[in-house]
């Protein structure tokens, strides 16, 4: 099997699993196994309509098929191996997934106004250590690969009962240090004969790689980018994030100009405040004046206490100093209201608490 041997010398089949796949692969694989071309669409469907647990499941594609495949691919569920949920109707959840190897990833379900976003992982741990992120504090082991990220959504299909209404690639690791898996998950999530969620729903979040948002402004999606800023000079956010000695805000705010003007997409900035950090009424100013010239928008995000990080959480009224400078220079900003506080929901903690255990 040509196909299969492609797949295998590129370790796409590493732990076999069948969400590694896009839809032209599995016409490929259908091809390759003497099967009509039609047997692709069954598959598919099983998988992103019907979200099957197993390929016995599958009661429309002969035997012999389901037998090939069971024999080549893994379609069971990731297995949640730990659960933590708010109290209340509606109430944010998170779970640790176990992976095939036994790493642990976090996916988080947050509920909105009858509509659920899902917040994904990228990797199994982070590089790049921000100071006020757990997922980095946990170390790195390794990139997810594409299916992985996949049955992470499906993962929350089974348990919602349909495709979440918004994806978000912010949970463990920076996406775009493993861009061409995220990328690929990206695109099966987004196909309208599969899970079909809308291009405009799907949010990419990075710390400031540089490459990959450059990357990004090539592929012709519609996806969302967010970059995670936290600080308004070099010296500061080198310190909280130590990508910006790789990539400093100069170039970073010259590429996200970029990205915008290419793209014709609103960028957002993420900004974390931490009291007496970066919450000074001069550095909202100075916020106003480097993203003036990029079409964007502001989250602000209050900090959520990691044990790790020796930093406070600002008042409300600090958040709202912000926002009233922000929307006197006529940039759009709000504050993201956080969920999940009392169950870990920040990225990285529970699986950072696990680790620790």
């Amino acid at each position: 099997m040509l196909f299969l041997m492609h797949l295998i010398e590129r370790n796409v089949l590493k732990q076999a699993l069948i969400y590694n796949l896009n839809r032209e692969e599995i016409a490929r694989l259908c091809a390759e196994l003497g099967q009509p071309s039609y047997r692709a669409q069954q598959i598919w469907r099983w998988l992103y309509h019907h979200y099957a647990e197993n390929f016995n499941a599958m009661k429309n594609a002969p035997e012999q098929l389901r037998g090939e495949l069971a024999g080549r691919f893994s379609i069971e569920p990731l297995p949640a191996v730990k659960e933590q949920t708010e109290a209340g109707a509606g109430s944010t959840s998170k779970f640790l997934l176990e992976l095939p190897d036994k790493e642990c990833v976090e996916i988080v379900f947050i509920p909105a106004k009858g509509k659920t976003t899902l917040c994904v992982s990228s990797q199994a741990g982070c590089k790049y250590k921000c100071a006020f992120c757990a997922s980095g504090q946990g170390g790195f082991c390794r990139n997810l690969e594409c299916g992985e990220i996949v049955g992470e959504v499906i993962f929350a299909a089974r348990r919602l009962g349909g495709a979440p209404a918004h994806v978000v690639f912010m949970g463990m690791g920076e996406p775009f240090d493993n861009y061409d898996n995220v990328l690929k998950a990206v695109r099966i999530i987004n196909d309208g004969e599969g899970l079909s969620v809308g291009a405009r729903k799907i949010t990419i979040s990075t710390c400031g790689i540089i490459p990959g948002i450059e990357r990004l402004a090539r592929e012709g999606l519609q996806v969302e980018l967010s970059v995670s800023l936290h600080a308004v000079d070099d010296a500061l956010r080198s310190k909280l994030m130590p990508v910006n000695k790789i990539y400093p805000l100069a170039n970073l705010l010259a590429a996200c100009r970029h990205y915008a003007d290419q793209t014709k997409r609103i960028v957002t900035f993420e900004y974390t405040l931490i009291k007496g950090v970066n919450d000074s009424k001069e550095q909202s100013e100075q916020l106003a004046r480097l993203i003036k010239p990029i079409h964007s928008r502001v989250n602000l995000l209050l900090l959520s206490p990691v044990a790790e990080f020796d930093g406070a959480t600002p008042s409300p009224e600090t958040a709202k100093m912000f926002i009233d400078v922000l929307d006197r220079a006529r940039i759009n900003a709000t504050v993201r209201v956080s969920k999940g506080g009392n169950i870990n929901a920040a990225c990285g903690q529970l699986r950072l608490v696990s680790l620790k255990k």
